[in-house]
């Protein structure tokens, strides 16, 4: 999407949406900031967010593909900050930022990457109820959280389940990963090292220095085209509404 584009809530729901949309966990527009691009970040329900760590790495990956951008790097303007993305052989690293240690909130990790998160380490991610959004303490998160579950695997290797705010269970959070790599360190009184972090989707690779923190991964563009705003209310269409399933119908009897 451009900059001709307006996004509201009511129209990221119905491009999100997985059944009268395009689908997906949230949109990112392209638009100017000065002589940088900026990532218009909107989470699934409609509401904005101030970082999202793929959504940097896609977002990169479509300025180079498109021939908007060129060279190995690219700095990305967010709510959260600017952020810096490399092309590399097997993907695309960004610098994520120092991640700052919040403290303990109900027994979890808050960890801010610009944005909030909040970490558990458990026996089995495979076990975690993610079907709603997991208790947190308002209060201590007054803006919503990102929560996230990790189990270790191996060495410097850990499994994670996250529920983000604005989009339930997702297949990968790349703040949330970034989060992830940071507290499985602390855990072990570590405040740098590499961690290799499998996502339902995917794996990515989260590493910690003195300065900052990185997350690298693939990123692919799966398809192209175009969408009609007007034609996307974002109301979902009950069977009883829908005229396909009623003339199926008819046709068996």
């Amino acid at each position: 999407m451009d900059e001709s584009v307006e996004l509201s809530p009511d129209l990221v729901v119905a491009l999100c949406d997985r059944r009268f949309g395009i689908g997906g966990d949230g949109v990112l527009r392209v638009a100017r900031e000065g002589a940088r691009y900026f990532m218009d970040y909107w989470n699934s329900d409609g509401s904005l967010s101030e970082m999202c760590g793929n959504g940097v790495r896609v977002f990169a990956r479509y300025l180079w593909e498109t021939g908007l951008a060129s060279g190995s790097q690219i700095e990305v303007a967010t709510r959260a900050g600017v952020r810096t993305a490399y092309l590399e052989w097997d993907g695309i690293r960004v610098d994520m930022g120092a991640p700052r240690i919040l403290g303990i909130s109900r027994d979890g990790l808050a960890i801010s990457m610009g944005n909030p998160h909040l970490v558990y380490e458990v026996d089995s991610v495979d076990k975690i109820d993610l079907s709603r959004q997991p208790a947190y303490d308002d209060t201590f998160f007054p803006e919503g959280v990102n929560v996230s579950y990790f189990e270790r695997v191996g060495e410097g290797h850990v499994r994670m389940r996250v529920y983000e705010r604005g989009s339930g269970e997702t297949f990968s959070c790349g703040t949330g990963a970034t989060a992830v790599g940071v507290a499985a360190l602390h855990h072990l009184g570590d405040a740098t090292g590499a961690v290799t972090v499998d996502v339902p989707g995917g794996r990515l690779r989260v590493t910690v220095d003195e300065q900052t923190s990185w997350l690298a991964g693939p990123a692919v563009l799966v398809a192209t085209g175009e969408a009609d705003p007007a034609s996307l209310t974002g109301r979902p269409v009950s069977p009883a509404e829908h005229p396909w399933p009623q003339g199926r119908q008819r046709a068996q009897r």
